[in-house]
């Protein structure tokens, strides 16, 4: 097996469309009313969901004359959002078919299949041509991708001169052994983590000039205890939320996550870049 079919694997669910469906049924919800912000809780399928995203995705000062990549995007909530509240056309690559054959529908609900288009597609050898496009981003993809350098230098190459480039990730902080299954990986053999100072030292080695770095682990505590305090309100999990997509195994991955972040082994962080 290959590693980008050991990735898409570990991601794939089985019925992921008809496991969002039957949640929106029990939110009362229709296809023809579905708006970005009901699917935003499983939407986003990284550290801090929506806020996160926000956050994140302000700081590339993008604009609607844009053309924005989206490296590892999911089921493409990010690029949905993206092109909802900067007005931009974004193009989303992802190894799971299932995620992008899902994602695609819901870009059909939300009638933004005409700004956001998502494909099936290896980061480190992507189907674009050199400056295709005008900025571009990555949200917790890192982890499954040993060759930081390669995928940095494919990303690179397709975009603009002087595009902005945002990678949000979780990094390595100090020695120490996690606990699996975490959210992106079964085992330790499967997880590709590195610190901040690797990723800067491949990002500089492609090309592109750091120009901030933001250790985001704060922020990530108080979102899982935040998290935590209003599942115990509510007697349990929402209908649609991450364990949609990590099904049993969400509430062992994401304790697994939250206690090496509590350690200071690991931490979700920002690093905002432009191609020079």
């Amino acid at each position: 097996m290959s590693d980008d079919d050991a990735v898409s694997g570990h991601y794939r669910h089985g019925d992921l469309l008809g496991a969002i469906e039957a949640a929106l049924g029990r939110l009362g919800k229709t296809t023809d009313s579905l708006t970005i912000e009901d699917l935003a809780p499983v939407d986003e399928f990284h550290i801090g969901g929506r806020r996160a995203t926000e956050n994140f995705l302000d700081q590339l000062d993008f604009s609607t004359q844009d053309h924005v990549l989206d490296v590892g995007c999911g089921l493409g909530g990010a690029s949905r959002f993206a092109a909802s509240r900067y007005g931009m056309s974004v193009t989303g690559i992802d190894l799971t078919e299932e995620y992008i054959e899902t994602g695609n529908v819901l870009c059909r609900w939300v009638k933004l299949n005409d700004s956001v288009t998502l494909q099936r597609g290896s980061a480190l050898s992507m189907p674009f041509e050199p400056g295709t496009f005008d900025g571009g981003y990555m949200m917790h993809v890192g982890m499954n991708i040993a060759d930081k350098a390669r995928l940095f230098a494919e990303i690179f190459r397709v975009l603009r001169p002087g595009a902005s480039f945002g990678v949000y990730d979780v990094m390595r902080r100090k020695a120490g052994q996690l606990t699996y299954p975490v959210p992106w990986a079964t085992e330790d053999s499967a997880s590709a983590l590195a610190s901040p100072d690797q990723y800067e030292q491949a990002l500089r080695d492609a090309g592109f000039i750091i120009s901030k770095q933001n250790n985001r682990r704060d922020f990530a505590l108080n979102f899982f205890q935040e998290l935590r305090v209003k599942t115990k309100a509510k007697g349990g999990p929402p209908p649609l939320g991450l364990h949609t997509l990590m099904q049993e195994s969400a509430s062992e991955k994401l304790r697994n996550l939250v206690d090496g972040i509590a350690a200071d082994c690991i931490a979700p962080v920002e690093i905002i870049a432009l191609k020079g």
